[in-house]
């Protein structure tokens, strides 16, 4: 019995050790209208006015090229 519970826990901990862990990006455009790539997005920016655009993006290339679409298609006037 003992055996069965301790092979429980390794799987367990196996399992728990081999998920990926949830990267969550965003772009937010401020009230000035500036965007920028903001690391999770649950967390979001402070100042009032700030506006999400894209929530999540899985990784940081993946929310900078959609800010830099973003600036091209005029949603935003500056990427920083």
């Amino acid at each position: 019995m003992k055996r069965v519970v301790f092979a429980i826990g390794v799987l367990a901990v196996a399992f728990a050790a081999s998920t990926p862990a949830s990267a969550d990006f965003a772009v937010i455009r401020f009230k000035d209208w500036s965007c920028k790539a903001w690391a999770q997005s649950k967390v979001g920016p402070w100042s009032p006015g700030a506006v999400y655009l894209a929530v999540g993006l899985p990784t940081w290339d993946a929310a900078v090229h959609k800010g830099k679409w973003f600036v091209k298609h005029h949603r935003c006037k500056v990427w920083w």
